[in-house]
């Protein structure tokens, strides 16, 4: 049965978000992109867009009334206060959540997955891995053993949480960032690229560096 989805944000990580759609219909999984929605694309989005035959369908409140209620979402905003507050909308007005892992992803065994994820090529996941609603998981990031993603996480490209490791909602790891062994980092917290994170973060504050402070 084919899917009909409707993919938030024409900027990059939307658009390596439909690379993950294409790659899935290629593996057999049949997903029709009805187009994409976003309050303010650039003129250079909306180009690639119209590259891919991709339909910009306008922002959320132009794009609701004409929505048949079934179709599925995905939110490929990187701001994960920006996406909770996407997804919520969306969820309120009846529509699910999809959840897209490129095929070139591993996957470790007894790995929990939730809704709306996007896991794009070149991630490991390893085993006895949560991964919680909303999460990104970007090219080349590695979640160790045991880990816990809480919702609405990004994980940037090259990033690597190392296992039994705990990242609570809203957090952003940024690109190359490590995360050490056995470690929380609070709920709305950010890591600046290429940190390493040798002590528990806490919620709502910035680290960056190496050590990470």
């Amino acid at each position: 049965m084919t899917e009909r989805i409707v993919v938030v944000g024409a900027g990059g990580f939307g658009r390596e978000t439909l690379d993950v759609i294409e790659a899935l219909n290629a593996e057999g999984r049949t997903l029709h992109v009805v187009g994409v929605i976003d309050a303010g694309p650039r003129p250079i989005d909306l180009d690639r867009l119209a590259e891919r035959d991709i339909a910009y369908l306008g922002t959320e409140e132009q794009w609701l009334p004409h929505a048949s209620g079934s179709e599925c979402f995905v939110v490929a905003i990187g701001a994960p206060s920006v996406r909770e507050a996407v997804a919520g909308r969306l969820t309120a007005a009846g529509l699910r959540p999809a959840t897209l892992i490129h095929p070139r992803a591993v996957i470790g065994s007894r790995a929990r997955i939730g809704d709306g994820v996007v896991v794009t090529s070149g991630v490991q996941v390893s085993t006895n891995v949560t991964v919680g609603d909303h999460v990104h998981l970007n090219p080349a990031s590695v979640i160790g053993h045991d880990a816990v993603l809480s919702d609405f996480v990004s994980v940037n490209p090259g990033a690597i949480v190392s296992g039994n490791v705990r990242v609570e909602t809203g957090v952003l790891l940024g690109a190359g960032s490590v995360v050490l062994q056995g470690l929380t980092v609070g709920a709305g917290a950010t890591v600046g690229a290429a940190a390493c994170v040798t002590r528990d973060v806490d919620a709502g504050t910035t680290v960056k560096g190496v050590p990470a402070r």
